[in-house]
């Protein structure tokens, strides 16, 4: 592991960091839902993305090029995984699978295998090693 402290520069100066205060363990988070289902409209904050999409839409630009920026817009959408957790915990089973399949939850560790999320998993690893060893 590097013991070296790095100057990192932020909105207030430099400053020293330590780079052994961080951990390097990577651990698979668990959580345990709520009780309650939180209403869909908590889940995700659409605000930004929809203002992005009022001001594509009220432009002068083709037909394409507001499409294009309309899915662009989307990546704006902020999500809650807490909230996301819980409404899973609380719904059907074809609302659970789909959620799955969209990487919203992982729950089944084969199943993530199956859908490519495991494969990203592992490259991250194995690029944040070569990092590490340098």
């Amino acid at each position: 592991m590097n013991d070296k402290i790095y100057k990192q520069t932020n909105l207030f100066g430099q400053e020293d960091r330590d780079d052994t205060i961080y951990s390097k363990k990577i651990k698979s988070p668990t959580y345990e839902p709520s009780n309650q289902k939180p209403n869909i409209i908590e889940i995700v904050d659409t605000s930004k993305t929809m203002q992005l999409i009022r001001e594509i839409q009220d432009s002068s630009l083709d037909k394409e090029e507001k499409e294009f920026l309309i899915e662009a817009a989307r990546r704006h959408s902020v999500f809650n995984y807490e909230k996301i957790a819980d409404y899973y915990a609380h719904s059907s089973p074809q609302m659970q699978y789909l959620m799955e399949k969209s990487a919203l939850i992982i729950i089944d560790f084969e199943k993530a295998i199956q859908l490519g999320y495991v494969r990203l998993c592992e490259k991250i690893q194995e690029e944040y090693l070569e990092l590490e060893n340098e």
